[in-house]
């Protein structure tokens, strides 16, 4: 990693209550994945993209732009950030450092796959004022949305449906379990 890059920002603060009303037990975070919770296997894949991180486990709101917000005013010196949910862990290191790589271009890069938006979302530095100031539930999709109306966000196409494969309920923490038992 270079110094001052962008920084991951895994947002693990959620209350998980879909998860809970469901049928799942405590924190869909810490539900077990194929021997390990649902947290380490997006931190591994994080570990492995060789990009600094920051993990949020409690921020002032409820809100995923208070956990946002919290990440980068904790990580003020980054040159950017890849705001990266903790649910998702089929995300691949790969997808990490193409959103990363293109920061350089466009101040917001948002990826892809087969057209659908995704995780990370990467901002520029440019965007701390913005991004450090969120609050609610809308996490940064305002700060998209107006770079987005500036001609200044980029669209990454990616080859990994891991950053849309989220665990919101029971049922999606057994379809990702039947994936990976399928992959091995």
């Amino acid at each position: 990693m270079t110094k001052n890059g962008p920084v991951v920002i895994v947002l693990a603060a959620g209350r998980g209550a879909r998860f809970r009303a469901s049928g799942g037990d405590g924190s869909k975070l810490q539900a077990d994945l194929h021997g390990k919770p649902v947290l380490d296997h997006v931190l591994a894949a994080v570990e492995r993209s060789g990009l600094a991180h920051h993990v949020v486990h409690r921020a002032a709101g409820d809100g995923m732009a208070d956990s946002i917000a919290a990440g980068v005013r904790a990580t003020a010196t980054a040159s950017g950030w890849l705001i990266l949910p903790g649910d998702l862990p089929l995300i691949s290191a790969p997808s990490l450092c193409r959103v990363a790589q293109a920061l350089a271009q466009q101040p917001v890069v948002v990826p892809t796959f087969e057209g659908r938006r995704g995780h990370p979302v990467g901002f520029a530095g440019e965007c701390y004022a913005a991004l450090a100031s969120l609050s609610g539930e809308a996490g940064g999709a305002a700060v998209v949305e107006h770079y987005r109306c500036e001609g200044r966000a980029l669209l990454v196409p990616l080859d990994d449906p891991g950053i849309l494969t989220d665990i919101d309920t029971l049922a999606d923490l057994q379809r990702v379990h039947a994936l990976l038992a399928a992959a091995t």
